[in-house]
């Protein structure tokens, strides 16, 4: 019966992650195909197609890492680190409302500080209650600061020319 419980626990995990991921991506599909494609970005822009393999990557590991926590945390521990963990998921995708739902890079680009932040304080408690967790979250921080460079360097560019 535990075992059922940890796998339906995980299951409702990669559900939010991947729910949150699915919220983001109707905002992106608001502006992707037709207002993006217009914007100057830098060379060192990924494809389309590489940054979705590397979110889908990236929801699985915060989705397991989150599941780490549930299963070695109890108490306020857990329910600290997790809605720390909530709150960063939350911000993830006010990004991508912001940068392509209302199609405001300068709104994103200070949006996204706020990210960095919560996924660095996910990270690190993450860190103090499984080793393993914290290092989960590791990629989705270096991917987020990516990110953030791309994204004012984008905010940068166009501002220049409007």
């Amino acid at each position: 019966m535990k075992i059922l419980k940890a796998l339906t626990v995980l299951i409702l995990w990669l559900l939010v992650c991947f729910g949150a991921a699915y919220v983001g991506a109707f905002f992106t599909s608001l502006s992707v195909d037709s207002w993006y494609p217009t914007l100057i970005k830098p060379s060192w822009t990924p494809s389309g197609a590489f940054i979705g393999a590397v979110w889908s990557l990236l929801y699985t590991l915060m989705a397991l890492a989150a599941w780490l926590i549930w299963l070695k945390a109890e108490g306020y521990s857990r329910h600290r680190a997790l809605a720390i963990f909530a709150f960063q998921l939350v911000l993830n995708v006010a990004w991508s409302g912001l940068f392509f739902g209302l199609r405001s890079p300068g709104l994103a680009s200070l949006e996204i500080i706020a990210l960095l932040a919560a996924i660095l304080a996910t990270t690190w408690v993450f860190w103090r209650i499984s080793t393993v967790a914290g290092s989960m979250m590791i990629p989705y921080l270096v991917w987020a600061a990516f990110a953030a460079a791309l994204n004012w360097a984008i905010w940068y560019l166009n501002a220049l020319n409007h």
